[in-house]
């Protein structure tokens, strides 16, 4: 018979959102298994490293202060001072519509501070050798789930067999866990793919994030670190998928060329400083957020396309959310009390911002004149009326939670 381990909480998944997961409910004094069939890749240079970023909002830095992680992280993170929108949808593809959102008219910190995703994986993975009480396990995925009342039982690939009070689903859009206790999803396909990438530019960013919105997708520049002496951003590039596929396929003179003209030229010609990846994008959520003894968070959840900032920062009010109610009534860690709770807490706000995302989506895709036409508008309006613009930074930054009804 397989070996049989018990544990407080057992993590499927040990990307950023697991990673964080796991740290933070280690640092609280839990006893946590992370596992994940992947090792993670903790150096830029690195064979199939990730080169995407991720801007941290202010409630995620307060997560990731929980678990004992931004200190190691704030001396990487660009901070976000300045949100920029360029209306790019005139016929020539010169900016038409140019309005920026300043933190400062909300807060007296910014809107959040960028780090690259290596960077994130470095510093959680050596905040997990740290702490006695969590076992990471790269390199071992889980095989079954069987939630019962009093704890639930998953099987790994190694043939280890667990017993844990609360299982958390970190496990991706296509979730194994989530597949297990039958919960169904919502899913949108938009025919895009994105790409991932960082350069270097003549012109300092200030501190300024910049989306540049076309006809395709929006192409988003969000401030770097320095790199090798020069200015440096972080690149995600959304557009109809052969054409993303295309530009991953190009010689670095031709792509580099191409992207200074989608740019619209805001920070001087762009130099590429690192490998491209690519990526689908799609819009999900999960039907419900748990089931017997198991909560989902990150992309088990919900996926949104990389637009606001929003989606690692939703994985982060998660955890946050899971964390509060298990260290409220620890003695409870995993019951339907707890999870009937999280569902409740977290499934309204989760709704809503995957809705606004994929409109603000289907708005960046627009191919008509008098399309593009009314988003410049919409831009332009949003921006002069100072009630409507304070609101929507509360809701970008996740201070203000949306107004949206829930459901069981």
């Amino acid at each position: 018979m397989a070996d049989l381990t018990s544990c407080d909480v057992l993590i499927s998944g040990g990307g950023i959102a697991g990673l964080t997961a796991a740290a933070a409910f280690g640092t609280a004094g839990f006893d946590v298994i992370c596992v994940d069939p992947a090792r993670p890749i903790t150096t830029r240079e690195a064979e199939g490293a990730d080169m995407r970023t991720t801007a941290m909002l202010q409630p995620a830095r307060d997560m990731l202060e929980r678990a004992g992680l931004w200190e190691a992280l704030a001396p990487h993170g660009a901070p976000l001072e300045v949100m920029q929108i360029v209306d790019a949808g005139g016929a020539d593809g010169a900016a038409r519509e140019v309005k920026a959102f300043r933190a400062s008219d909300v807060s007296d910190l910014p809107f959040g501070w960028n780090l690259p995703n290596w960077r994130l994986r470095h510093e959680m993975v050596a905040r997990l050798d740290a702490l006695a009480n969590v076992d990471f396990r790269p390199g071992t995925g889980t095989r079954s789930f069987l939630g019962r009342t009093a704890e639930a039982r998953v099987g790994l690939s190694d043939g280890t067999r667990v017993r844990a009070r609360l299982v958390i689903a970190a496990d991706g859009r296509g979730s194994p866990m989530r597949q297990a206790a039958g919960i169904d999803v919502v899913t949108q396909r938009y025919g895009q793919k994105a790409l991932a990438f960082a350069v270097t530019h003549p012109i300092p960013h200030e501190n300024v994030s910049t989306e540049v919105h076309q006809t395709g997708g929006p192409f988003t520049l969000v401030p770097l670190p320095d790199h090798e002496g020069m200015p440096s951003s972080a690149v995600v590039w959304m557009d109809d998928g052969p054409l993303a596929q295309a530009r991953f396929d190009m010689d670095v003179t031709e792509f580099e060329a191409e992207m200074t003209a989608r740019s619209c030229h805001v920070l001087g010609p762009l130099t590429l400083a690192s490998k491209r990846t690519i990526w689908p994008i799609i819009s999900q959520r999960a039907e419900r957020l748990s089931a017997t003894r198991l909560a989902l968070i990150a992309e088990a959840a919900h996926v949104v396309p990389p637009i606001g900032a929003q989606g690692l920062n939703m994985s982060l009010a998660d955890t946050a959310t899971l964390l509060d109610l298990a260290i409220a009534r620890p003695e409870g860690l995993g019951d339907a009390q707890m999870l009937e709770a999280y569902h409740k807490a977290r499934f309204g706000d989760i709704r809503m911002r995957v809705a606004g995302i994929d409109l603000l989506n289907r708005a960046s895709q627009a191919k008509s004149p008098l399309a593009r036409d009314a988003r410049a508008f919409g831009l332009n309006a949003l921006h002069q009326v100072a009630p409507v613009r304070k609101t929507l930074m509360q809701l970008g930054l996740g201070t203000r939670s949306a107004a949206a009804p829930q459901s069981t």
